[in-house]
């Protein structure tokens, strides 16, 4: 059923009532509905855009927002943060989400917002989540009202914006990106919420152990809703011990977010120990081990990008000429799971580390980069040639480039030619995979100069 609406000539029961701090006495309503900031000094996370003195706080101080576009991962704070900009601005807050609304909606929406600034001068806040799911016409039906005050659009969105909004409602928006919350944010958010009497957990008693928030901080990957929501069931799910005390514990976070603990180990040893183990596992042809090592990493919440970058690394080290593919495909694996995130980057990672683990191996790319910075830095420096130097602007008076064969004038794109004074032996091409083909043709061309 949609919302009743009030007609022109009934002036709203909210007209003139300003928003600003107030008890939050539902008991039934999520804690992390009740523990949302109510200004900005409240809200955590997000100081790359609501520093002091940046663009999106001086806008919201000033209230001068006219059209606003949040995107970012769930639970980052971009219903939070338009909630307290309503406050702030004591503006009426509209909240209306793309998947369940139409047309029809938005213009008795806009109609209100219209009816409510005449009578009252109460500006309203349109709030649109998932404003990616509007389809041209709706986004549409936005513009003349924004243009000409009516509302204030603040959409949100988990997608990039520029994908999913259309040209003019670009153009008319300011667009800020959010972060996942930190670790540090998360323990804050939820300390906040265990000590607060009036809107958190207060009232429960509650001792945490360090251990079950920091396992919630870092499971919940920088979700605050979801750490919040982990924490009051699991909170509310136990029992008094008989001083009237709730003991949370590890094994109880674990349980609220069924979610075990996969600990990586004191100073983070555990951190380094397990990618050493998966890189080991790549580099030794074993693709099961990969597998397992790449599933724990990402249970625990590594970083798809950190694990992403190391399959890059040892496609090139390990791999290197023996499968060139290989190096393009755990390239592609790091773009493509920068570009979908979790849950769904497991799915190149896997097919990158696997191809990596069962690929023909040669390292021999990387000790010849290791032996040339050596001789660069132990050995006695050699000049360019001058017939290897450049010749633009005033190098061709100095005879810079004079007597330079171009390889591809000859037979074979090839000629015999000095470009390093003292030859160094630095590239060892071995006899597996591709790199045997490059051996091969090392060894003719070795032979030519044999002959030349």
């Amino acid at each position: 059923m949609p919302k009743k609406r009030f007609t022109e000539g009934q002036e709203p029961e909210l007209f003139g009532k300003k928003p600003g701090k107030t008890a939050f006495l539902n008991e039934h309503e999520p804690l992390a509905s009740r523990m949302r900031p109510v200004d900005l000094d409240e809200f955590i996370g997000q100081g790359h855009i609501l520093a002091q003195g940046s663009l999106l706080r001086k806008a919201i101080e000033a209230d001068r927002l006219a059209c606003v576009i949040f995107f970012g991962p769930p639970g980052t704070g971009k219903t939070t943060l338009a909630t307290c900009i309503s406050k702030i601005t004591h503006s009426y807050f509209e909240p209306v989400n793309a998947v369940t609304s139409n047309v029809e909606e938005l213009r008795a929406c806009i109609k209100q917002a219209k009816l409510r600034l005449r009578v009252s001068g109460q500006k309203t806040i349109l709030f649109i989540d998932e404003i990616h799911r509007f389809s041209k016409s709706q986004q549409d039906v936005l513009m003349p009202d924004i243009e000409d005050g009516s509302i204030t659009l603040i959409g949100a969105t988990v997608g990039n914006p520029f994908f999913a909004l259309t040209a003019p409602l670009l153009s008319r928006s300011l667009i800020f990106e959010f972060h996942p919350l930190s670790e540090t944010d998360i323990l804050e958010v939820l300390t906040r919420a265990i000590k607060d009497r009036a809107r958190g957990l207060g009232d429960l008693k509650i001792e945490c152990d360090k251990e079950a928030l920091e396992f919630l901080a870092h499971a919940c990957e920088g979700d605050a809703r979801r750490s919040l929501n982990a924490l009051e069931i699991g909170a509310r799910s136990l029992d008094r011990s008989k001083d009237g005390v709730v003991r949370f514990t590890l094994e109880d976070a674990q349980e609220s977010i069924q979610k075990k603990a996969v600990v990586y180990g004191r100073d983070e040893d555990g951190h380094y120990d397990t990618i050493s183990a998966f890189i080991k596992s790549m580099r030794g042809s074993d693709p099961d081990a990969t597998l397992y090592w790449l599933a724990k990493m990402l249970y625990a919440g590594e970083d798809p990008r950190f694990i992403a970058r190391r399959i890059c690394i040892c496609a090139s080290e390990d791999v290197g000429n023996a499968d060139p593919q290989a190096l393009v495909l755990a390239n592609a694996a790091l773009s493509v799971s920068e570009f979908i995130g979790m849950p769904e980057a497991r799915i190149p990672l896997a097919q990158a580390a696997v191809y990596v683990a069962c690929c023909p191996k040669s390292n021999a790319a990387y000790l010849g980069i290791e032996k040339a910075l050596r001789e660069v830095k132990e050995g006695r420096l050699q000049q360019v040639p001058v017939h290897l130097k450049d010749a633009t602007l005033d190098g061709e008076r100095l005879g810079h480039g004079e007597g330079y064969k171009y390889a591809h004038d000859f037979p074979g794109h090839y000629v015999k030619q000095e470009y390093m004074p003292e030859k160094i032996k630095l590239y060892e091409p071995q006899d597996i995979g591709y790199e045997r083909k490059i051996k091969e043709r090392m060894k003719e061309m070795q032979r030519k100069q044999g002959n030349g």
